[in-house]
């Protein structure tokens, strides 16, 4: 029965968004088998081919982005960007008229 007690105690290892994409791209990069980026990475051979698995279908490591939304994602902020460049110019030609208006009324 002590036993029994043992495997229920088993604590799930978390790992970060990042480290499981520097752990992917370790084992593709490199061109490791599963076991052996999973030996030195001192990380269970099934973790690491469930991420590596997930990468290869394009699913990224979980967490991660598909190319698709960071190319949505670029092109919103270089909207935003846009955007943000037009108004700060707008203030400045107001501040300039509004600056030459002050020194024509004194």
């Amino acid at each position: 029965m002590a036993s029994e007690g043992a495997n229920n105690e088993q604590k799930t290892q978390r790992y970060s968004k990042e480290f499981k994409a520097e752990a992917v791209r370790t084992v593709l990069e490199n061109q490791l088998s599963i076991s052996e980026g999973a030996s030195r990475l001192s990380l269970p051979e099934g973790t690491l081919g469930q991420w590596v698995t997930a990468a290869r279908k394009g699913l990224g490591t979980p967490g991660s982005r598909t190319v698709a939304e960071l190319e949505s994602e670029i092109l919103q902020l270089r909207k935003a960007l846009n955007e943000a460049r037009l108004e700060r110019d707008i203030l400045k030609k107001a501040t300039y008229f509004a600056q030459e208006s002050l020194k024509n009324t004194r």
